[in-house]
């Protein structure tokens, strides 16, 4: 019993840590930082989850929007331990390729070289536990991390357990 309690206290500690994380100020990862996502394609389209018809990066994998960001700011308020949760979704070109997506799609640059990839102005990224294509688990964590859909807007909607495989809750 002892252990659990341990387990869970340490799990809600390290989910506090990264949201705390995702909460400071600043204005991009360092240089050292792991920027993932990187496309060489096709760096946005749209799929399919239980939210409907969404923007995923060219790999599927659900692209979120964080309230912390502010629109044609050209900068990511997400930065320290936030960027290892919440990896900038990053494109080799300034005029990445889109197909499905409506929104307005741009990048703005990082310190440490790349671009990352922005919809109406707002920098995109994905959720490290999501691991396959069509995973949406980040939507609503913390009340500040919600899809995109196809026109930039983001999708306030939570989808249900059973139907996303998240728990609801993104941890």
């Amino acid at each position: 019993m002892k252990r659990q309690i341990w387990k869970l206290s340490a799990a809600t500690a390290l989910g506090a840590f990264f949201l705390a994380g995702c909460s400071s100020g600043g204005t991009a990862p360092p240089a050292s930082s792991t920027v993932a996502g990187s496309q060489p394609s096709v760096a946005l389209k749209t799929g399919q989850t239980a939210l409907g018809t969404i923007v995923v990066n060219g790999q599927g994998m659900t692209a979120y929007v964080f309230d912390k960001d502010t629109a044609n700011a050209g900068t990511s308020a997400c930065t320290g331990p936030c960027i290892a949760l919440w990896p900038a979704i990053t494109s080799p070109t300034a005029s990445p390729q889109v197909n499905g997506v409506t929104g307005k799609v741009a990048t703005i640059a990082l310190p440490n070289g790349t671009r990352q990839v922005t919809v109406n102005g707002l920098p995109l990224y994905t959720y490290t536990p999501d691991t396959k294509p069509g995973e949406d688990a980040g939507q609503g964590y913390g009340g500040i991390w919600w899809v995109v859909g196809p026109d930039g807007n983001k999708v306030a909607a939570t989808p249900a357990p059973a139907t996303s495989g998240s728990s609801g809750q993104g941890y």
